[in-house]
């Protein structure tokens, strides 16, 4: 049986950088002059919204999935998502022949709902603010033998986005740069997990900071108190995709160790990100991908003369909020 508790490493990282090699995209790192003169250093955009399925997600469940034996394959798996780590899991259950049954909030962006269910994938709804996904998965798992992919807190889901860390690493040094500071979404903290291992092997002296919505700062307060805190309860975000409690327990374990610290940022500085990207790179991202952004742009950490990359992690989101939110930039 495949073990998918254990502690990854670069080399666990560099392990799914071979296991995706000509099936996930190597993905565009922008850079657009007009923003780098207003911020007076030079920023790049880790573009993961054109990873397939719109998410760096894809990394992570291909890796997975990919390794399951050929029982664990043949009776199926079940993830839980709020629709990234769902439609990661539903398209390479479809190109690896595997059956999927994905557990998302009934209050999903219909984007990622209907994505996950295009992919093949069977759709189990429940209510996020009086349900456990925890407990309802497990039991799902349980009653139809099927194989549990939880979203961050697994060896080769950690693995497998770390291999965006390497591409960062790679792409910076083909023009003969490293980044003084890169910065990704968390969630769970399987990204920034996965990218600061990578990025602490090629690039030893970039910093790697998480970016959070406010009220969602797990992890920024965790890094600080030293241990795993969770977040309060009756607060809301548009950041749908990395609304989670509290910290993974390996993924923090890994990032108390490789992050230099956590940035919160503001539902409407999170907009203004996504109206920066759409206006300088022409890039589309959702709420909780344009964290990092937002982080850079409204001058969390200093970038003046600094080479910053900024992770934009998915670009799932509903026409409507995105176009709402780009009229908001004109009023």
């Amino acid at each position: 049986m495949i073990e998918f508790d254990k502690t990854p490493s670069y080399q666990s990282v560099r392990n799914a950088a071979t296991r995706l090699r000509g099936i996930a995209l190597r993905t565009p790192l922008l850079e657009s002059r007009a923003l780098n003169e207003k911020l007076g250093g030079r920023l790049f955009l880790k573009c993961e919204t054109l990873q397939h399925t719109g998410s760096f997600k894809f990394r992570g469940a291909y890796n997975t999935l990919s390794r399951l034996n050929a029982a664990q394959k043949a009776a199926g798996v079940i993830a839980y998502s709020s629709g990234n780590h769902a439609q990661g899991v539903a398209l390479s259950a479809k190109m690896l022949g595997i059956p999927a049954t994905i557990l998302m909030p009934a209050d999903s962006p219909k984007i990622k709902l209907a994505n996950t269910r295009e992919y093949g994938a069977t759709v189990v709804t429940y209510d996020r603010t009086g349900e456990s996904r925890e407990e309802i998965g497990e039991k799902i798992a349980r009653d139809q033998n099927l194989t549990l992919i939880k979203p961050y807190d697994n060896y080769f889901v950690i693995s497998g986005q770390g291999t965006v860390g390497v591409e960062i690493a790679e792409q910076l040094e083909a023009r003969k740069f490293h980044a003084d500071i890169c910065v990704a979404p968390a969630g769970g903290g399987g990204l920034i997990a996965g990218t600061s291992l990578a990025l602490r092997e090629l690039s030893r002296t970039t910093k790697t900071y998480s970016a959070e919505p406010e009220f969602f700062d797990d992890t920024a307060r965790s890094l600080t108190l030293g241990k795993p805190v969770s977040n309060d309860a009756g607060h809301k975000s548009i950041c749908d995709a990395i609304v989670t409690p509290t910290p993974g327990k390996i993924t923090f374990g890994i990032n108390r160790l490789t992050l230099s610290g956590g940035l919160v940022v503001s539902d409407e500085e999170t907009k203004a990100a996504m109206r920066a990207a759409f206006h300088y790179f022409k890039c589309v991202i959702e709420p909780g991908g344009a964290v990092a952004l937002a982080a850079l742009l409204a001058g969390k950490l200093d970038v003046q003369g600094k080479i910053a990359v900024a992770v934009a992690s998915g670009g799932n989101v509903d026409p409507s909020l995105y176009s709402d939110i780009l009229r908001e930039g004109d009023q």
